[in-house]
């Protein structure tokens, strides 16, 4: 587990009541090589709900530029709950996307300490199997 960030004097009035934290908290090891993901639990602060969706839509700009990120999805469970589940090839690809700009969105202590109502759980998951397409989508002719 990540420690807590030291107290801030300025902080809003929502954060003095939850307390600051690091953006992330990372969960799980490295694992072996093979086909990586992440599961990320993210929970927004009450009001933060448009926010937080811009966070997502931030993200996805940047994995749409990053080659090893594969299948990405921001999911939405209810008006303060989210989370992104997004898959890589290898172990380098997983870090490249850290390296990334998205990595980068989740580093902005100050943004993610306004915006959830507690550090972002970062799962890293191995990959036992997929379906990486839409069937219906599908051309038949390369069959």
């Amino acid at each position: 587990m990540i420690p807590l960030s030291p107290p801030h004097e300025n902080l809003p009035a929502a954060e003095q009541v939850h307390g600051p934290h690091r953006g992330v908290q990372v969960l799980e090891e490295q694992g072996a090589e093979g086909r990586k993901a992440f599961f990320i639990a993210i929970k927004a602060r009450p009001g933060q709900k448009n926010a937080v969706e811009q966070m997502l839509r931030d993200i996805r700009a940047c994995v749409e530029a990053e080659p090893a990120t594969g299948p990405w999805f921001a999911i939405r469970f209810s008006k303060t709950r989210f989370a992104i589940f997004e898959a890589f090839p290898d172990l380098a690809g997983r870090q490249a996307h850290v390296d990334g700009g998205g990595g980068d969105i989740f580093r902005d202590v100050a943004r993610m300490n306004a915006i959830l109502a507690e550090a972002a759980q970062v799962h890293r998951v191995d990959v036992l199997m997929s379906k990486d397409y839409f069937s219906y989508c599908r051309d038949e002719r390369e069959d």
